[in-house]
């Protein structure tokens, strides 16, 4: 707002005793102070209030007018209450600096004019924004974005002073406004994307609000506008793929008008987000074409024809001919109503890019195709040395989902679940197909294990549980309840541990005094503990078959 509106507002009391010449200067805040130096406290464009209590004596006018025009005030206003009429020597000094100042009625609360400012530099503000963000979006929906949602968030910072990111479900930061400066921790991100899962999959409205420290965040769903909104659509086949803007402040307080405004802005990023899920097109149909070559039994001369045109798109720019890995991912939910492989789709395009990578650039390298329940994506990696297999430098099952694993948790809730499994990497195209199958074998090993969210690569092919998955549930159940049900309604009864001295007395390989050591027990503590075990179950633990038996009933447990 401009000084000349202040004059104009009869309630405020005010009377202009110098500085005609600059009432167009804008007013972009309001301070109240009676400190003899309140420079730390100014950004400029302030409309200063003061009871005078600073001034002892005409000689400390001089240095507090100094002060307020170097800090870039707008203005300075003087209440009447304390000495009446306004010093001569504050005047003059204002005179001297070009600093307009007002005389407030001693009727008249400094509280009245502060909430006036503000309530009109506010709106002013949000009306300003409101036009430049209408704007954009009509350059975003006639032609490509300039800056994406960076400028949007830059808009939010410079015009409201509010941070904030746009973030992937699992917490991977897509924007921020330069007002935010450096990214989101990781640890914030996930703990802010685990929440607005779990706010969407229990139907609250957003935005939804979040303590993390000492910091309140606002979480703003950005749902896709390429999506039908019906009320009816069941929000399991988005709620793993929506973004989300994150803003710093609590916007439990909010006008209206505010709140509407960022709901705008979240229809405008997603508008972006439409966007580039149509780039993905090409990539999805490179892999959709492969996946069919390779599962038809296509010869390798014509999957390798493929694979060469594949790789400029994902790979621009490099000189050899990648390896490959290929990943294997489903949800699924309970009841079988939703169909559970475009949401493994989405999933995977957003799990597979590097979580130390900002931005949203990394998923323009990832191919992945849905068929029935089922998503696969083929991954490109670098040539690597002929001494080297490649697997070091790929995906790797483990670390895959560690820093996902809390945010998807949250959105499968209690009716959904998610596993993966990894192939080694590959070199040619005759390696895809068994690539294909290494990583089908590793998802069934994934999901015969406990959890939401479960992956398994392939260095776990080799071993025993390679077959674990595919023993029936029934025979699994008998064969583990007769083994470990003993042990377990022991436990319950005389509290004696019987299970956790199992897994570390086969864990240590049968070492009385290395299992010992582990649990802190005396030897013969242990020995009459493993005497205890071979008692109640009729097996005898110095016998490999029985230790294999007991190992396999852990595992399958």
């Amino acid at each position: 707002m401009r000084l000349r509106a202040l004059l104009d507002t009869d309630a405020l009391g005010l009377r202009l005793l110098g500085g005609e010449d600059e009432l167009d200067r804008t007013v972009r805040g309001v301070m109240t102070t009676d400190l003899k130096d309140p420079s730390r406290y100014l950004s400029g464009g302030e409309l200063v209030l003061t009871g005078l209590a600073w001034r002892h004596g005409a000689a400390d006018s001089e240095p507090f007018v100094r002060i307020l025009a170097a800090a870039g005030v707008a203005a300075l206003a003087a209440g009447e209450a304390e000495l009446g009429d306004i010093p001569e020597d504050l005047v003059l000094a204002c005179v001297r600096h070009r600093l307009p100042l007002f005389a407030v009625h001693e009727s008249v609360a400094f509280a009245t004019i502060t909430e006036h400012v503000v309530r009109q530099v506010s709106g002013e503000r949000a009306g300003d924004l409101a036009a430049v963000v209408d704007r954009h979006r009509r350059m975003m929906t006639s032609g490509p974005a300039g800056g994406g949602p960076d400028v949007v968030l830059d808009l939010l910072g410079t015009d409201l002073d509010l941070r904030a990111w746009v973030l992937s479900p699992t917490g991977r930061p897509i924007a921020g406004s330069k007002l935010a400066g450096a990214a989101l921790p990781a640890d914030v991100s996930a703990k802010l994307a685990a929440e607005h899962l779990a706010a969407a999959r229990t139907g609250r409205r957003g935005p939804h609000r979040m303590l993390v420290g000492t910091t309140t965040y606002s979480l703003f769903p950005i749902r896709s506008s390429g999506r039908s909104a019906a009320a009816s659509r069941d929000v399991r086949e988005t709620v793993l793929s929506d973004w989300l803007l994150a803003v710093e402040a609590d916007a439990g307080d909010w006008p209206a008008e505010r709140l509407d405004l960022l709901q705008g802005v979240t229809q405008l990023i997603a508008v972006e987000r439409d966007r580039r899920d149509a780039a993905r097109t090409v990539r999805r149909r490179l892999a959709q074409e492969v996946l069919e070559l390779v599962q038809t039994g296509a010869a390798p001369a014509e999957i390798a024809a493929r694979l060469r045109v594949a790789a400029p798109v994902l790979l621009p720019g490099l000189g050899a001919a990648p390896h490959w890995q290929v990943v294997v991912a489903r949800v699924e939910w309970e009841g079988g109503e939703v169909e559970g492989g475009p949401v493994a789709q989405s999933l995977l395009e957003e799990i597979l890019v590097d979580p130390l990578t900002s931005g949203p650039e990394p998923s323009d390298r990832i191919a992945v195709a849905h068929t029935g329940e089922e998503a696969i994506a083929l991954v490109p990696l670098p040539a690597v040395s002929a001494e080297h297999d490649g697997s070091e430098s790929g995906v790797l099952a483990d670390a895959l989902l560690e820093a996902v694993r809390d945010p998807l948790s949250a959105g499968l809730n209690d009716d959904g679940r998610l596993t993966l499994g990894v192939s080694a990497a590959v070199h040619s195209a005759e390696g895809l197909r068994g690539a294909l199958e290494e990583a089908r074998h590793a998802r069934r090993v994934a999901a015969a294990r406990p959890g939401r969210v479960c992956a398994a690569g392939h260095q776990e092919l080799a071993s025993h549980v390679l077959l674990l998955p595919f023993v029936p549930d029934d025979v699994r159940r008998a064969f583990t309840a007769r083994l470990l049900d003993p042990l377990r309604d022991y436990d319950r009864r005389h509290r004696a541990e019987l299970i956790p001295t199992l897994e570390a007395f086969l864990d240590c390989d049968g070492s009385w005094t290395r299992c010992a050591t582990r649990l802190h027990l005396h030897v013969n503590t242990l020995r009459y503990r493993v005497g205890r075990i071979e008692q109640l179950t009729g097996r005898d633990l110095s016998r490999l078959e029985d230790k294999l038996d007991f190992f396999l009933a852990l595992r399958m447990s």
